[in-house]
């Protein structure tokens, strides 16, 4: 028995040494696909959980961020798709930032929120397009194989939502700048 649990040990640092880097990129992810805050945290914990149960399989990638990125759309598209089926409304206001001292502070998470929120209006394909490519890094043929999509539409769509953005953005006054 004390063999297994060495083992057991073993492949579980394993796994958190390879995927804890990706954790920032799923919080982000999931937080393009979920609008509550449980249900963001919901989905990270569903994201590791499937992920370490193919770790275990020894299902392991070569990139570990873009495996991870896939395993959370999977996850965030069934969620969306159980919640359509027990017709659930999805569209809920964005997270909310924490109150800073710092007026600095503030207003970076009150733009932040303002991006959030123009961000959620966006259509579901553009906006994991953005997050793929803009605010995970991934490069077109990367947010191609993790969505499934051909290379050209995912341009296309970052094209469109970065427009559609734009002008979602341009009337804040937290964006216009100062004369």
């Amino acid at each position: 028995m004390a063999d297994e649990e060495r083992f057991v040990t073993k492949v579980h640092e394993e796994f958190l040494a390879a995927t804890l880097p990706a954790l920032d990129l799923v919080y982000n992810l999931a937080r393009r696909i979920a609008a509550e805050r449980d249900e963001v945290e919901d989905l990270v914990q569903e994201t590791y959980l499937r992920a370490f149960e193919a770790w275990i399989r020894r299902r392991r990638p070569r990139k570990v961020e873009p495996w991870m990125a896939t395993i959370c759309l999977n996850a965030g598209r069934s969620r969306l798709r159980r919640a359509w089926n027990r017709e659930i409304p999805t569209d809920t206001e964005p997270l909310l930032p924490d109150p800073a001292s710092v007026e600095d502070e503030v207003m970076k998470e009150i733009r932040r929120s303002v991006v959030h929120d123009a961000l959620s209006r966006l259509p579901s394909e553009q906006r994991v397009a953005i997050a793929l490519m803009d605010l995970s890094g991934f490069t077109a043929a990367e947010a191609s194989r993790i969505t499934g999509a051909p290379r050209g539409t995912i341009l296309a769509r970052v094209h469109r939502g970065r427009k559609k953005l734009a002008s979602l953005l341009e009337g804040s006054v937290l964006f216009r700048e100062e004369a």
